[in-house]
């Protein structure tokens, strides 16, 4: 081999070990960069996940940790609820601190808090949070009417409420959120109002001093929709819609009081569907009235309105009221009757018949 040779070759292998070099280096620097920003990632996401959820969210949220619950369960039913972000994160953080006796129980936790005040709560066994307003909503009420016990209590008047809920443009984004529960039948122009029958009867826990009417509302539709949700497989079997279901449940709300009674009344409304005949019962009447009245005249049942069922022979447009969940099962589970009619006497007690003679012997005896 030539010196020139030898030399070329040198030269072509330095060339090699530096390119060599250089990529290796290039390499290492790489791997660097990835464990640093590995570092700083699973830093920033453990940091993360010790933070509250949402420090600005106060709305209490109901949790039940049962008896013996281990602590992967627990981190489970937080991270399930949004209470928490992570579950393996807390876990870890709880192992860290050595923290243990949680006790079982109901709490209301809110998406504000800090990890440490979710560990103590647990170890107290304590709320952390109690309501600033709790508002019972009774069964059997119109909106307007509930619009009355919220303006009493929360920072809004009743007007503000009615207009918030028959607002149209509002009343098409709870559908897009409430799709189970909700379809564009309840902007029919002859509803009275969208919402009618669709917030639910229940004892309601505000965490905030001024609740917006979306929250009020919103919250009544979450309980709505868990309730609805139970019915779901029945709703599906019936012949009636969730729209349909619900306006039939707020009909028996009116009507009856015991379960008995409601299945006896929800069997007759569905014998009178089945045979052609008018539902014809007076709450229907006077929600088309407007008007709270002791006693329905015949005059008041000649009202033309779609929710009149003296009027209608099928079910009203729409609900009447809202409803229990006492008077949801009736209207799906009704009892199997052969009666076609009943009347309410002054005490209360309700009288059945098959045929319209006897149920007229009743009037004489029990109304006239």
């Amino acid at each position: 081999m030539s010196k020139d040779d030898y030399k070329k070759n040198l030269l072509s292998r330095n060339d090699e070990v530096r390119t060599v070099r250089k990529i290796v280096s290039v390499i290492i620097l790489i791997l660097i960069i990835l464990i640093v920003t590995g570092g700083v990632t699973g830093y920033n996401y453990i940091k993360s996940a010790l933070e509250p959820v949402d420090p600005t969210n106060d709305e209490g949220v109901g949790i039940e940790i049962p008896l013996g619950s281990s602590t992967s369960s627990i981190a489970e039913v937080l991270e399930n609820n949004e209470i928490i972000k992570d579950a393996r994160i807390f876990k870890y953080y709880i192992k860290f601190r050595n923290e243990s006796g949680f006790q079982a129980g109901e709490y209301t936790f809110t998406k504000s808090m800090t990890i440490d005040e979710i560990i103590e709560s647990l170890k107290n066994g304590r709320i952390i949070k109690e309501p600033v307003f709790r508002i019972t909503i009774p069964e059997g009420l119109t909106i307007a009417e509930m619009a009355e016990i919220y303006a009493e209590k929360l920072p809004f008047t009743k007007d503000e409420f009615l207009e918030k809920v028959n607002d149209p443009e509002y009343v098409k984004l709870l559908i897009d959120n409430y799709q189970s529960i909700l379809t564009d039948v309840v902007l029919d122009p002859e509803i009275e109002t969208p919402l009618e029958g669709y917030l639910f009867a229940a004892t309601y826990d505000f965490y905030v001093e001024d609740p917006s009417i979306e929250t009020v509302v919103e919250k009544m539709l979450d309980k709505t929709r868990a309730v609805i949700a139970e019915y779901y497989d029945a709703i599906l079997n019936s012949e009636f819609n969730v729209h349909e279901t619900i306006t039939l449940a707020s009909i028996i709300e009116k009507e009856a009081v015991t379960k008995d009674q409601r299945r006896q009344i929800s069997g007759i409304f569905y014998n009178r569907l089945e045979v052609g005949m008018p539902l014809q019962t007076d709450p229907t009447v006077l929600y088309a009235l407007g008007d709270h009245k002791e006693k329905v005249l015949k005059v008041d049942t000649q009202i033309e309105s779609p929710y009149n069922t003296y009027f209608v022979n099928a079910l009203p447009i729409g609900p009447i009221s809202n409803f229990s969940q006492n008077a949801l099962d009736a209207a799906l589970y009704p009892a199997e009757t052969d009666y076609l009619y009943f009347l309410h006497d002054s005490t209360g007690d309700i009288y059945y018949s098959e045929t319209l003679e006897q149920h007229n012997e009743y009037k004489r005896q029990y109304i006239n």
